[in-house]
């Protein structure tokens, strides 16, 4: 008997989601996605590191990260990674997940409306019939100094009152409904065949905007638990 579910595009990926438990229901599979290589320091599970890339990822295996929790579990460097995320301390932060940064880019669109341009979907809608004013993304690359790198995503959409950016949450919290685009891995980094699945999410509101991160990893092997940490995180680091 065929499992029960459906399907729903996140990002360009078609992802299956399987009826039952708690929540949205259940991940089971991503369509579209560079199958898994193996091995620290290679291809990732959504992307290859080469030309361009290399220079991302350069001194990425130097062993050079410097914990600044050791012995603490995940749990409570996340914990302790936000809060000086909160202090806009991105350094430090990422110290304490055992990461360091390794490239980012700003792109900010300040006249009103812009977002629009920039989503999908249901999200799309709800940009033309509610206009944004303010558009700032940041993408990020951090690995852990050996060969083990993710991409991180971070959108903060604007808008004239708290009900507006409330009321966009609802909509770009449905699954399937759309997005607002992350900047381009490829253009942006220089990192070919790494996609934002949206697997590993963290949204937030902040005064009058609306603020979405994402992780994935990019080359060699990061754990789920490590994404989701590193998503979190990021929605607290501004955007700069």
């Amino acid at each position: 008997m065929a499992e029960k579910g459906h399907w729903i595009t996140k990002n360009g990926n078609r992802i299956f989601i399987r009826d039952g438990g708690r929540g949205k229901g259940v991940v089971v599979a991503v369509v579209g996605a560079v199958a898994i290589a193996g091995g620290a320091g290679g291809a990732g599970a959504f992307g290859g590191a080469g030309g361009a890339a290399t220079e991302v990822f350069a001194g990425n295996s130097a062993g050079d990260v410097v914990d600044a929790l050791p012995g603490r579990p995940l749990k409570t460097r996340r914990a302790e990674a936000r809060k000086s995320a909160e202090r806009g301390k991105a350094e430090e932060a990422w110290r304490k997940l055992r990461f360091k940064e390794l490239k980012r880019a700003v792109r900010r669109l300040e006249k009103e409306g812009t977002c629009a341009a920039a989503a999908t979907g249901k999200v799309r809608d709800f940009l033309v019939r509610t206009p944004c004013t303010s558009l700032d993304r940041l993408l990020l690359a951090v690995g852990d100094g050996h060969g083990n790198a993710a991409v991180i995503s971070v959108v903060r959409v604007g808008f004239r009152s708290k009900k507006q950016a409330k009321d966009f949450e609802k909509v770009e919290a449905v699954q399937g409904s759309g997005d607002v685009r992350p900047l381009e891995i490829a253009a942006v980094l220089g990192v070919a065949g790494v996609r934002m699945t949206g697997l590993h999410y963290e949204s937030r509101p902040e005064g009058f905007g609306m603020v979405v991160a994402e992780a994935d990893t990019a080359t060699g092997h990061v754990d789920p638990g490590t994404l989701d940490a590193l998503a979190e995180v990021a929605a607290y680091l501004p955007v700069k």
